[in-house]
């Protein structure tokens, strides 16, 4: 686990590792969403500065929407940290003092990618689809993140499983490393590797994904079907999380991202049910090369 992966010599100023791989997860993921582009949409030669426009409306959705609903959540729940953003509302944009929430950031980025489509006459689904793909990449990146500075960490496991392997379980040293969000109540515990989990569950969904965009009878069929999986996936992972300050509710019965999960999940459905005799085939086919 680094934290703070470096200093740059003579500027005191740390490269944190979460930062780090946000930031290779978004370029990697806007990579492939252009690769998808220009192998599966329609007009993508024409249309070239439109689409590659999204991902930056996309990371502005992300931004805002991590944030807000993480300053929501903290809020509804009245917790320290939540009271300090009613008496100091400024607070809200500290983004450096940490406190993003992924389903939030998934829903502004949704938000922001089809009102960037919208705005330049794309098709959104299709953009919904190698979006969706593309974001899962970048955030299999992402999680790894979670995994160097300790967030989003697992439960304490049985001691059945204290000497499963990883990326089963995670050893946490003993001492944390500076700047460690394992907390010293974890400092040399054995834990679910829930960061790694999440990381193999977003690459997972992006490969069925990019396998699925081959066969999809309507344009936006694939990004519905990987959002249902991940609904489905995130909520069984988050049975194994330790860490409380993502919001728990109802006795501490279901956490904030499983009640979203639930809602997703029904959604999803309910989309696809009333899709389920929808073909528009053929739709635009793959691009090969050469």
């Amino acid at each position: 686990m680094y934290p703070i992966l470096f200093t740059i010599p003579g500027l005191d100023f740390p490269i944190k590792a979460f930062g780090l791989t946000v930031v290779i997860g978004f370029l990697l993921g806007t990579n492939v969403y252009d690769r998808l582009v220009a192998r599966y949409a329609s007009g993508a030669v024409e249309k070239r500065a439109a689409f590659s426009a999204v991902p930056i409306w996309v990371l502005v959705g992300v931004l805002i929407g991590a944030r807000l609903l993480y300053v929501v959540v903290e809020t509804l729940q009245g917790s320290s940290v939540g009271q300090a953003f009613l008496a100091q509302p400024w607070k809200v944009i500290a983004y450096w003092e940490g406190g993003l929430v992924m389903y939030g950031g998934a829903a502004g980025a949704i938000v922001g990618g089809l009102w960037c489509a919208a705005r330049h006459g794309l098709p959104l689904g299709v953009v919904l689809a190698l979006g969706i793909v593309g974001a899962y990449v970048g955030l299999c990146i992402g999680r790894l993140g979670c995994l160097l500075v300790g967030d989003d960490y697992g439960r304490i496991v049985p001691p059945a499983f204290a000497d499963a392997p990883f990326p089963l379980v995670i050893h946490v040293p003993d001492p944390l490393p500076a700047g460690s969000l394992f907390g010293e109540e974890n400092s040399g515990q054995t834990l679910w590797a829930t960061q790694v989990w999440m990381s193999l569950n977003a690459l997972g969904l992006a490969l069925l994904g990019a396998r699925h965009l081959r066969h999809r009878r309507w344009a936006g069929q694939t990004g519905v079907l990987v959002l249902l999986g991940y609904s489905i996936t995130r909520g069984l992972i988050e049975c194994f999380r330790g860490d409380a300050v993502r919001g728990l509710w109802f006795g501490g019965l279901l956490s904030t991202s499983q009640i979203i999960s639930i809602a997703l999940g029904l959604t999803c459905l309910v989309v696809l049910l009333k899709n389920r005799s929808r073909d528009e085939r053929p739709l635009p086919a793959p691009v090969r090369a050469g």
